[in-house]
């Protein structure tokens, strides 16, 4: 397949490597001045790969779009809006779209894939690859499992036909909007477990797994998915790479927060939280465990008090 990356993030990059690796012809496009672009394009590398003269590395978005069949979307989720215009603005009747990104706009708690398809025409397909595991494990030979979805069964099926490997096993996804929300709410429950780790109570990340899961299955539910997504691999398959993990952007960041130290990197977790805590209450579902995160980012409480708030709450029976 002629597949172009959108974005040469650690995500958007590594795919490229990956889908180069496994015999598809890729091109990986970035902003000319993006020191992350310009690092693979002057020496083919970055800080984990090495990327084969075979992978077209290029800044002219037309030429990237146009040569491709599937078009890989990898980039900051807060700005998709800002960015798929420019991609529909050429030719991309016969392209098909996948997000390999996780979050929930902000200001409209909509769901990735609600974006693209305001912008793209009616035919086009659009798909998630959400999941499991870090590029820095995957280049290092350590295999994961993730998930591809879409509204399109034709279309996620061959995504895992032509993308499965010995180093990532595909399972198929059958339930769009609680893949989507259960990929970006994970990152909420990542952030509460780094604030665990800067208070030195790692041992309540079982709570937090237990609860979070249950919390978010609520909200699945209540938005018209299935509330057994939460505990797939987009949501709770997902909690060792970024509850425990050294590479978790969202862990380190909570981690950081409590122990008043700033994160330089993309935390992606802090607005889809914000965003979780609209969709709470604008479905009516009691989401505590996001609340209590968004408190503590806003500054409006301590991690320690919130925690103390949570243990203090009324008792309730476990399901």
């Amino acid at each position: 397949m002629n597949i172009t990356l959108l974005g040469c993030g650690r995500w958007g990059s590594f795919i490229g490597w990956y889908l180069d690796k496994i015999g598809h012809n890729v091109t990986i496009w970035g902003l000319s001045d993006a020191p992350q672009f310009i690092e693979i394009r002057d020496t083919r590398k970055n800080n984990m790969l090495t990327f084969r003269e075979s992978i077209k590395v290029t800044d002219d978005l037309e030429s990237a779009v146009g040569s491709a069949d599937v078009l890989i979307i990898s980039i900051s989720a807060q700005a998709l809006r800002s960015f798929i215009p420019r991609v529909a603005q050429y030719d991309i009747r016969d392209k098909k779209i996948v997000l390999c990104m996780k979050g929930i706009e902000v200001n409209t708690g909509k769901r990735l894939t609600e974006i693209v398809e305001e912008f793209v025409p009616a035919e086009t397909q659009v798909g998630v690859w959400v999941g499991p595991g870090h590029p820095q494990d995957f280049s290092n030979g350590i295999p994961n499992c993730m998930v591809i979805d879409s509204r399109h069964d034709d279309f996620k099926h061959t995504l895992i036909n032509e993308f499965s490997s010995d180093l990532i096993r595909f399972y198929v996804g059958n339930d769009l909007i609680g893949t989507e929300i259960g990929a970006a709410a994970k990152n909420t429950v990542g952030i509460a477990a780094g604030m665990l780790d800067g208070l030195n109570l790692s041992s309540l990340k079982g709570a937090l797994m237990s609860r979070g899961t249950r919390e978010i299955s609520r909200l699945i539910k209540a938005m018209g998915g299935n509330e057994l997504s939460a505990y797939g691999l987009c949501h709770l398959g997902d909690y060792e790479a970024t509850l425990f993990s050294q590479y978790s952007h969202n862990r380190r960041f909570g981690e950081m927060l409590v122990k008043g130290e700033k994160f330089s990197l993309l935390a992606e977790g802090v607005d889809t939280t914000k965003a979780l805590v609209y969709l709470g209450k604008k479905y009516g579902v009691e989401l505590p465990i996001c609340t209590m995160v968004n408190s503590v980012i806003a500054k409006e409480i301590t991690a320690a008090q919130a925690l103390c708030d949570l243990f203090l709450r009324s008792i309730k029976t476990e399901f």
